[in-house]
């Protein structure tokens, strides 16, 4: 299995983070402290160096410490046994500069897959308690970390989507509607919906299993999950929802039938857990998710991907935290790094793994 590993970051002005420097250990880096200290602002820039932007979607003026003009994250990591230089930058009102060994990248997009990412948090809980856009997300990151070409296809879907929605705005405010312009953006729509679902419904395919393979280790069987894959052109062909919609779209001036509305239900033992499971049961639902997504990315590349743990074992019994710690090492892992507020529980969870690591006071 080839690793990727971080050697080294250096953090300026990156949210709360002022000037902070990291030599890492290739397996095992851990930061300890308290709330509030800006560990969770460290895994997330090593998130921002891998896939060019923050895990939590922020405004490029919110990555700016507020006491500053500009931020920079500077990476020097290991890619197969290459040394890969990644830089992010932002000055106060500009755009954001993302570079690979001092080469500017003209776009973001090329950047996705270089260094496969997974990382787990408290802020997953918006995948089950949010709606469906959060869910597509999490799924189109997955996909797209591996596919470049769904990666592109996704980004040309999104903005026919958000033009075709910008012209059904002025439908009732125009005599001179533009109809054939609306017949273009249709075209591009259904020639663009067929390979995002076949890539959705064949990745879902394989994901599915190991995720309920993940929680099944997590609980020891005790609750059965299942995640259904929920999609208009399960029902219909894309050509048919878009022309027969198209009187409701005028009405409601957007676009309200297509794969941009995929969802996907998550349910213990028959039900919404977002209703009926507990806070331990959908905290272990949602670390299957993640394991599974490293699990499925480590298949498809070859790469371990760096594997982010921001404060996962908060609000889960002692067992299940063993459990998880368990199935860590059992994937193979090739980098991990993990935040707590609990040293103690840390150097537990190391002395279990009993592999090369680092802590770091935050």
């Amino acid at each position: 299995m080839i690793s990727n590993y971080l050697k080294k970051i250096s953090i300026i002005n990156y949210k709360n983070i002022v000037d902070k420097e990291y030599n890492l250990d290739p397996k095992i880096n851990c930061f300890v402290g308290n709330n509030g200290v800006g560990k969770t602002n460290i895994l997330d820039s090593i998130y921002h160096l891998a896939l060019g932007k923050s895990y939590f979607n922020l405004r490029n003026d919110q990555l700016i410490n507020k006491n500053e003009d500009f931020m920079v994250i500077d990476g020097l990591f290991d890619l197969n046994g290459k040394k890969e230089n990644i830089i992010c930058s932002i000055k106060r009102g500009g755009k954001k500069n993302l570079k690979r060994n001092g080469k500017t990248y003209k776009k973001f997009s090329n950047h996705i897959g270089l260094i496969p990412v997974v990382l787990i948090s408290p802020y997953d809980n918006d995948l089950i308690n949010e709606g469906s856009s959060e869910r597509r997300k999490f799924i189109d990151s997955i996909i797209s970390q591996n596919n470049k070409e769904y990666l592109i296809n996704l980004i040309a879907y999104s903005r026919v989507i958000q033009n075709r929605n910008s012209l059904l705005k002025q439908y009732n405010k125009s005599v001179d509607f533009d109809l054939d312009t609306i017949k273009i953006y249709d075209d591009q729509i259904i020639k663009l919906s067929e390979p995002i679902f076949m890539a959705r419904k064949n990745f879902f395919n394989d994901f599915k299993d190991l995720v309920i393979e993940k929680y099944d280790q997590i609980s020891e069987n005790q609750e059965k999950i299942s995640i259904e894959y929920k999609s208009d052109l399960f029902d219909s062909e894309i050509k048919n929802l878009i022309e027969n919609s198209f009187q409701k779209d005028v009405i409601l001036q957007y676009t309200s039938s297509g794969i941009h509305k995929d969802d996907f239900i998550f349910n213990l033992d028959g039900s919404r857990i977002k209703k009926f499971g507990s806070q331990g049961q959908q905290k272990s639902f949602l670390i299957a998710l993640k394991l599974a997504q490293f699990e499925y990315l480590k298949n498809k590349t070859g790469n371990s991907p760096i594997l982010l743990l921001d404060d996962i074992f908060d609000k889960l019994d002692l067992i299940r935290v063993k459990r998880i710690v368990e199935i860590v090492n059992s994937t193979n892992f090739g980098q991990l790094f993990l935040s707590d507020t609990d040293r103690e529980r840390i150097e537990k969870v190391l002395s279990s793994l009993n592999l090369s690591s680092k802590i770091f006071d935050v």
